[in-house]
């Protein structure tokens, strides 16, 4: 999902940039599924191409990560299709996943010579989370079920009630009923809140690495109401034209993380704390 900004940071990337000698820079936004991402992809690099990999990880939110690929301070980073749609090319959210990676493809190449490799293989969207024993009791697999069943306590971050991907569509296509208005908190609350009894459903990621370990049960989005964010790396053509092997290397890991693996990736960072380098490396291995 998107994050954003900080204009000195921009400034030295574009300095940075300039004159740099031979080799691959990888950069990520600053949340831990993006610098681990970014660390993946470093080492991969690093052991199937030989070439010396420059890390510029935690770079801040999307907009900065995508101008220091534009000006050619990084030459890739891991994107996510919905935040390229609606962050950067400012058109609406698309669910069908094939439309919108065709769509970013078609469009980041026409603008900036910009290349998105085939989707790693999970898709960091919004879900629906309900407590385990309660989905179990009450037979709740899809959003529809959970609709029919109940109204319920809703928890969510502070944005979703203005996202154009965020409560008012979900309302009107599920029918879902609210037991009063949302409680809304900080993202890292939402799952405190739901298992204590707080709330009875939290609106969170699908790759939340707390959802890995808890007895919690993600709702299967069954009228694919929430749009696609299937992350993918995107590299610059100069890049490819640099370094040809590049590709072939960086889409071996394509289609190879799901969104449980994603989840469960997130959870040795977060939830043991386990280094990035560490934890990138156990993946390879």
């Amino acid at each position: 999902m998107a994050r954003t900004k900080t204009i000195a940071g921009l400034i030295a990337l574009l300095l940075a940039g300039c004159g740099r000698p031979a080799r691959i820079v990888v950069g990520s936004k600053n949340f831990t599924e993006q610098v681990l991402l970014g660390e993946i992809l470093a080492q991969q690099i690093e052991r199937r191409l030989g070439v010396p990999v420059e890390r510029r990880l935690n770079l801040g939110g999307t907009l900065l990560a995508h101008e220091a690929l534009t000006s050619g301070s990084i030459d890739l980073y891991p994107e996510y299709t919905g935040t390229a749609l609606t962050t950067i090319l400012k058109q609406p959210p698309v669910a069908d996943p094939a439309a919108a990676l065709a769509q970013v493809r078609r469009e980041y190449q026409r603008r900036w010579h910009l290349d998105w490799l085939s989707p790693l293989g999970f898709d960091d969207t919004f879900a629906m989370i309900v407590d385990r024993k309660t989905a179990e009791a009450a037979g709740l697999s899809t959003l529809s079920q959970a609709a029919a069943a109940r109204s319920w306590r809703l928890g969510a971050g502070y944005e979703f009630e203005q996202r154009p991907d965020g409560l008012d569509g979900l309302l009107k296509t599920y029918g879902l009923r609210l037991d009063g208005a949302p409680v809304t908190m900080d993202l890292g609350l939402l799952y405190q809140a739901l298992t204590s009894g707080k709330v009875g459903m939290i609106a969170a990621n699908s790759t939340d690495g707390m959802a890995s370990v808890l007895p919690v049960t993600i709702l299967r989005d069954d009228r694919r109401y929430f749009p696609s964010y299937e992350c993918a790396v995107v590299i610059r053509d100069e890049a490819l034209r640099q370094y040809p092997q590049v590709k072939a290397a960086l889409e071996e890991l394509s289609g190879r993380i799901s969104d449980d693996v994603m989840r469960r990736l997130n959870y040795q960072v977060d939830g043991l704390h386990r280094t990035v380098p560490e934890v990138a490396r156990s993946f390879l291995r």
